[in-house]
């Protein structure tokens, strides 16, 4: 919380992160998974955009859809909308990003399981394919 009495800026970006691992092992690829693979999301850029301040104890609701994914799933761009309990949206968190190998710091495509869910996460309104790594 803060001086205001409800949620910081940084609580909106923690919960977005939160969602979208969560939704990654829902769908068959955990941390301990990424863990073993050596790779992980990068975040490059966060966009956030506030409705409604949520407040101490308030319950909110976290979606995850694609607005933007490149063909080889080397850059992603997930939206993560925030509802409160009434069914008022709060905030929505747009994070661009890719791949991270984590032994060679670079960016890289998915292997095949994490490409497999980045193609079942529902698309978001107004989804875009983005340049793929090779193209850009």
């Amino acid at each position: 919380m803060d001086a205001n009495g409800h949620f910081g800026n940084s609580s909106y970006l923690d919960l977005a992160s939160d969602a979208r691992m969560s939704f990654f092992a829902e769908h068959g690829v955990s941390f301990r998974d990424l863990q073993g693979l050596a790779i992980g999301p990068v975040i490059r850029k966060d966009e956030l955009e506030y409705f409604r301040e949520v407040g101490l104890h308030e319950t909110v609701t976290i979606t995850c859809a694609a607005l933007g994914l490149s063909r080889d799933g080397a850059r992603f761009t997930i939206e993560n909308e925030m509802w409160l309990a009434n069914g008022e949206r709060s905030a929505v968190v747009r994070s661009s990003g890719g791949w991270l190998d984590l032994r060679a710091r670079k960016l890289v495509l998915p292997p095949p399981e994490l490409m497999a869910v980045m193609q079942r996460m529902p698309r978001a309104e107004g989804f875009v394919e983005l340049p793929s790594r090779r193209s850009a």
